[in-house]
């Protein structure tokens, strides 16, 4: 083989191998922070203010959230636009490394409130909550500031006895001044 012949050849894999970490490059999967808004995620702070925005309502957050770790947070609105029946805030806390640290918060209208059927227990500020364990997660939903919420954790993320850490993250929510009553204008 010729000094030019071999300069040639490994020019072209030189550019064949730049070609191909580039396209390699270029076709990387989404990141994390980027799945979740291909599905419509966004900051916590944003979702809240869709949400307060369009029911003209304060949204107080629990103040407290499981022991487990979380890497993330996201939040999303979702305007129910065929049934009106459906709109919530979604909140997440997740863990980029370990799926199964999830927690979950989901707020309605109380006018729009769905009906679950659960283990009672009354919370510090009067109110009651209800303890349900289905689909593999903890779940524990209460109402106050006129809003429903729901909160949920998978059965696998955390061996705390899970309906009282879920009570005290519901009586860590703020009571809101005056009234609170969410409509849609």
């Amino acid at each position: 083989m010729t000094k030019k012949n071999y300069l040639l050849i490994t020019a072209i894999v030189i550019f064949i191998s730049n070609k191909e970490i580039y396209a390699a490059e270029q076709n990387s999967p989404p990141s994390f922070d980027e799945l979740y808004k291909e599905f419509g995620y966004t900051s916590i702070e944003e979702a809240v203010n869709e949400f307060e925005n369009h029911f003209h309502c304060k949204v107080e957050l629990p103040e407290m959230t499981p022991p487990i770790s979380f890497t993330h947070q996201f939040g999303r609105f979702y305007e129910d636009k065929r049934y009106k029946l459906n709109h919530n805030l979604r909140i997440m806390f997740v863990n980029e490394d370990q799926r199964r640290n999830m927690f979950t918060i989901d707020i309605r209208p109380v006018h729009n409130k769905l009906i679950f059927d659960g283990k009672e227990y009354v919370l510090q500020y009067g109110g009651k909550g209800i303890y349900i364990e289905a689909h593999n997660f903890h779940f524990y939903v209460f109402e106050k500031n006129n809003l429903q919420y729901l909160l949920s954790v998978p059965l696998k993320a955390s061996d705390v006895e899970m309906p009282d850490k879920l009570a005290r993250i519901a009586d860590s929510v703020k009571e809101i001044q005056g009234e609170n009553e969410c409509t849609i204008y």
